[in-house]
């Protein structure tokens, strides 16, 4: 593979992560199934949004902005990295939540609680208004500027095209060579969808990397909408991504796009008994805590698609661990009865 000339990045993340072997979950499902651990990338950056972070916290930097303005739900992961990273860097972070009432916001806790330690600006915004969100991070980046700040704004979970070279940089520099070096057999690779720039970012890698031809394919599990929303969301990116990058004759066809729907449950952030038992079931016999809102429906899509058929993504799965355990702990009730 040519070498790729990435854009400039902060380093945020603690890199390589770990690529673990699940023996005992994996026995018990039929497959040889592996966690690509990037709710190691940091304890209080862990997820990962912080890859895509060091991309567009660069950015920020190199255009001399000193607050980062963005937006999520109330408990989301990549508001929480966002406002972590950038006092690391020396920026100040303004982040429109979504709750429904607004007027009643939640208590500080999850990462709402690691948002305020870190010292972000919150903005509380109703579900109704959440459809204007980069309208509404447009008027913020407007009060501040008239402030006298320097506001830069990021994404929806950071997922655009500066964003997806995060996960572009995870294929290429470190899933490539650790599959490279497990013996070949069909294997996909699984991962949880809520906004679409890590699916991207795997899409894109993995054409750059030649994995179709290698027979590794990339599957991501919605947790909200649904497949036809991220076809168009993932190849929005990806196209975007072709257009800008130094990159010659990276096309990215829908049929790249592989999403598994069914699995959105009761909604985007809301968990049911039989998910929240799969996070159990893994947590005691592997040690390995998912979160509610995307790795636990990704993992309970897994499990479930491997009962009905063990052959469905081939003999080796890789599930890439994304992070976000600080959103377990508002759910503590829910978890209580099943523990």
């Amino acid at each position: 593979m040519t070498p790729i000339a990435y854009p400039e990045r902060i380093p945020l993340a603690r890199l390589p992560t770990p690529l673990e072997r699940l023996e005992r979950t994996g026995d018990r499902l039929g497959v040889e199934l592996l966690v690509k651990r990037d709710d190691l990338t940091g304890a209080e950056l862990s997820g990962n949004k912080v890859r895509k972070l060091e991309f567009l916290l660069a950015d920020a930097r190199s255009q001399g902005c000193d607050t980062v303005i963005t937006c999520g739900g109330e408990q989301s992961n990549h508001c929480r990295a966002t406002a972590l990273a950038s006092s690391r860097v020396g920026m100040r972070s303004h982040l429109l939540l979504r709750t429904a009432d607004p007027g009643r916001p939640p208590a500080a806790t999850g990462n709402i609680l690691l948002d305020r330690l870190a010292g972000a600006e919150l903005q509380w915004i109703t579900l109704a208004e959440w459809a204007r969100r980069d309208a509404l991070m447009a008027e913020a980046a407007a009060r501040l500027a008239r402030a006298g700040r320097r506001p830069y704004i990021i994404p929806e979970g950071g997922s655009n095209a500066l964003g997806a070279w995060g996960y572009v940089r995870a294929a290429a520099e470190e899933l490539d060579g650790e599959l490279s070096a497990l013996p070949a057999r069909p294997t996909t690779v699984v991962h949880a969808c809520g906004s679409g720039g890590t699916g991207a970012g795997l899409v894109l890698g993995a054409a750059l990397c030649g994995w179709r031809e290698r027979g590794i394919r990339v599957v991501g599990v919605n947790v909200c909408d649904d497949r036809d929303y991220f076809v168009r969301a993932i190849g929005g990116i990806c196209g975007d991504f072709a257009r800008r990058a130094p990159l010659r004759g990276l096309s990215i066809r829908d049929e790249d796009i592989d999403i598994l729907d069914g699995y959105v449950g009761r909604g985007y952030a809301k968990s049911r008994p039989e998910e929240l038992q799969d996070m159990i079931a893994l947590a005691r016999a592997e040690g390995v805590i998912l979160d509610p809102v995307y790795t636990g429906k990704a993992f309970h899509a897994l499990v479930q698609e491997l009962a009905r058929n063990r052959d469905r993504f081939g003999s080796r799965v890789v599930f890439i661990h994304t992070g976000g355990m600080f959103g377990l702990f508002p759910i503590a009730d829910q978890l209580a009865p099943l523990l």
